[in-house]
């Protein structure tokens, strides 16, 4: 009998942590901490960042066809909006065993030959992609500092163009952050992300 229940038990918090996994955080709820690994070696942290007024987290990788048509636009979030205070944080949600053109010293040589001006971080075990339940690359979390903490301010797509062909844009991202600066609670705090999946390695 304790047997059963011990089977139970696991069961039950198997069924739970993989439930916890596939949820995606919301608007409003907090923001989860971390520190990884830049490509330069050094960790870094929302604390990294002290003069900080929120953050743009993105979840990106080297080999998505997504993820590279949105590289330029994520590089020109990070000029135009870190001397604003919100700084981007991109982090490599992919499993290297999974996705071999996703190891840390490719990110490495990305980042070197993109001259990225942000971090880019590699996510081991794909620890801080589950706490944001991060589905796809690209995957954006605008994050602001507020005295109850870091608040998830908005989830989904950069913008409503992903191929990258449209002449007008609706930029959800820039939006959102024009909104935090006014003051403002964002009009959208939610979109569809557009991307791959995110690459884990197959369970033994």
């Amino acid at each position: 009998m304790q047997k059963f229940i011990t089977t139970i038990t696991v069961l039950v918090f198997s069924i739970l942590f993989a439930h916890a996994q596939s949820t995606t955080l919301k608007a409003g709820e907090p923001a989860p901490e971390f520190k990884l690994k830049n490509v330069d070696g050094k960790e870094i942290s929302f604390a990294s960042y002290t003069k900080a007024k929120g953050f743009i987290v993105v979840f990106t990788c080297n080999t998505c066809p997504y993820a590279v048509a949105y590289e330029q636009r994520i590089i020109e979030l990070d000029k135009k909006f870190k001397p604003q205070g919100y700084p981007v944080i991109a982090i490599n949600p992919n499993d290297p065993e999974a996705s071999k053109a996703d190891a840390f010293d490719k990110m490495q040589q990305l980042a070197k030959d993109k001259k990225y001006p942000f971090p880019y971080l590699f996510d081991q075990g794909q620890v801080v992609t589950d706490q944001y339940g991060a589905k796809h690359t690209p995957h954006l979390f605008i994050v602001s500092k507020t005295s109850k903490g870091n608040v998830v301010e908005y989830v989904g797509a950069i913008d409503n163009d992903p191929e990258g062909t449209k002449t007008e844009k609706t930029k959800y991202a820039e939006d959102v952050i024009a909104s935090l600066k006014s003051n403002q609670k964002p009009a959208i705090t939610q979109t569809k992300e557009i991307g791959c999946t995110v690459k884990r390695k197959a369970k033994a």
